[in-house]
C-alpha cells in the first residue's frame, strides 16, 4: 500500500506545482522573469531565434530553478521534522491540517477570502541582471516571496510533509512540487516565442486553473481529513 500512496502523494503535488506555474500570478510574469535572468531585453526575446539566447536561457533558467527548489525543499524537511517531533499528536496534526488544506482550497476556488494570502510580501534584492548566480537568487526571492498564489498551495504542501514519517518524503514531496513548476518553466525559457504566442491564448482561461487548484487542494484535505491512507 505504502507505494501506492507514495504515487499518489507524488501526482498530486507534481499536478499542484504545473497549476502553480499556471496560476495568474505566475504565469503572466514569465516573460519578465526570462528576460531578467537572462539579460535579453523583452522584444529581443519576442524575435529571440538566436542560439546563444535559446541557451543562455536554458541555462540561467536552471539556476532560477535551483534557487526556488531549495527553499522549497528545506521548507519541507523543516515540516517534517516538526511533524516528526510532534509525532505522539501525529493524528491530531493530520487532521487539523486537512483542515487547513480544505481552507486553503476554498480560497482558491472563491469560496472566501483570506486577507492574509491577499497581501503580497517581497524581498527584493540588488541582482545583476544576465548572471548566473543573480538568476539563482532571483530564484530564491521568487520562493521566499510568498504570493498569494503560492502561499495557499505551498502551505498544503508543507502540510501534507508535515504528516509524513520521515524527512526524507518531506524532501521528496517538495522536490516534486518544484519539479512540476520547474518544467514548464524551463521550455517556456527555451522556446519563447512558442510560450509567448499560446500564453496569448490560454491566459482567458486562468481563472478556471485556479478553481481546479483549489478543487485538488480540497480533495487532498478531505483525504487528510477522513485519514483515508491513500496520500
Amino acid at each position: 500500500m505504502q507505494p501506492m500512496t507514495n504515487v499518489v502523494s507524488f501526482s498530486a503535488v507534481f499536478i499542484a506545482g504545473l497549476l502553480t506555474f499556471l496560476s495568474p500570478c505566475i504565469l503572466p510574469l514569465v516573460p519578465a522573469y526570462i528576460s531578467y535572468i537572462t539579460g535579453v531585453s523583452f522584444d529581443e526575446l519576442k524575435g529571440a531565434e538566436s542560439r546563444l539566447i535559446r541557451k543562455k536561457a536554458l541555462v540561467h533558467s536552471l539556476f532560477f530553478v535551483l534557487g526556488f527548489s531549495l527553499v522549497f525543499i528545506a521548507l519541507g524537511a523543516s515540516a517534517t521534522r516538526l511533524g516528526t517531533f510532534l509525532v505522539q499528536y501525529r493524528t491530531a496534526i493530520t487532521k487539523v491540517g486537512g483542515a487547513l488544506v480544505i481552507i486553503f482550497g476554498l480560497y482558491l476556488m472563491g469560496v472566501f477570502r483570506l486577507s492574509f494570502f491577499d497581501r503580497e510580501r517581497k524581498i527584493t534584492f540588488k541582482l545583476r541582471k544576465g548572471s548566473k548566480f543573480g538568476a539563482f537568487l532571483l530564484g530564491v526571492t521568487f520562493a521566499a516571496a510568498w504570493t498569494p498564489c503560492i502561499g495557499p498551495i505551498l502551505g498544503s504542501i508543507l502540510t501534507l510533509a508535515a504528516t509524513k514519517e520521515t524527512v526524507l518524503q518531506g524532501v521528496g514531496l517538495l522536490g516534486v512540487y518544484s519539479l512540476g513548476i520547474a518544467v514548464p518553466f524551463i521550455i517556456s525559457a527555451f522556446l519563447i516565442n512558442t510560450f509567448l504566442s499560446y500564453f496569448a491564448v490560454f491566459k482567458k482561461y486562468m481563472p478556471y486553473v485556479r478553481f481546479i487548484c483549489g478543487l485538488l487542494l480540497v480533495i487532498m484535505g478531505l483525504l487528510l481529513l477522513l485519514r483515508l491512507n491513500v496520500i
